[in-house]
């Protein structure tokens, strides 16, 4: 078996591919991590991340290629190792910090009633965001991928590391999830099944 060489690059050649080749992908790719982590500040994390691991690792990227699926595939598995250690962990409350605002003179002792509302206001004009975004991860990134990012069925199984014919099937039942969940709605903007 060949082992793959890696690429060596002088660095004002690291320099014109993160510029040329990375660079012109950061909205999608901002736009992928917001749909997967639903957090502003989550999804510039991520990128940024991704974009460190993307420098850092450039020799293992061959100058030519489809870049934005190379960066894609780093941010996924980025946000899968990070997931992952965040689901192990056990939510961090500072109690203190709750109890000194609760205690406070300033304190709105009103706040969780109006929040709710307001939560609830903003989140009735988006169903299919929402219903996108209550599928799971496996489901909704099959969909990102494919239905807003526009990826080819070779392009998703090399992102996901997965065969194509598990990405045709995962992307299958992603919109059949969607679909059931988007019936109701739909029903009321006067579609028929």
């Amino acid at each position: 078996m060949e082992e793959k060489s890696k690429n060596r690059y002088s660095e004002k050649e690291k320099v014109e591919i993160f510029e040329n080749e990375f660079m012109p992908h950061i909205d999608s790719m901002y736009n992928f991590a917001f749909k997967l982590t639903l957090d502003e500040e989550d999804a510039k994390d991520l990128v940024q991340d991704t974009y460190l691991k993307s420098y850092r690792f450039i020799s293992s990227f061959e100058k030519g290629t489809n870049a934005k699926a190379w960066l894609f595939r780093i941010l996924k598995n980025s946000f899968i190792n990070d997931y992952r250690k965040k689901s192990k962990q056990p939510a961090k409350i500072d109690y203190q910090e709750v109890e000194t605002i609760y205690n406070s003179e300033d304190a709105d002792h009103n706040i969780t009633i109006d929040l709710r509302s307001e939560t609830m206001q903003n989140r009735i004009g988006d169903e299919v965001t929402n219903a996108l975004n209550s599928l799971a991860v496996d489901f909704r990134i099959v969909i990102i991928l494919c239905d807003l990012e526009g990826f080819t069925y070779e392009e998703m199984a090399k992102i996901l590391d997965i065969p194509i014919g598990t990405v045709r099937s995962r992307l299958h039942r992603a919109r059949n999830l969607l679909k059931d969940k988007l019936k109701k709605y739909a029903a009321t903007l006067g579609y028929k099944a």
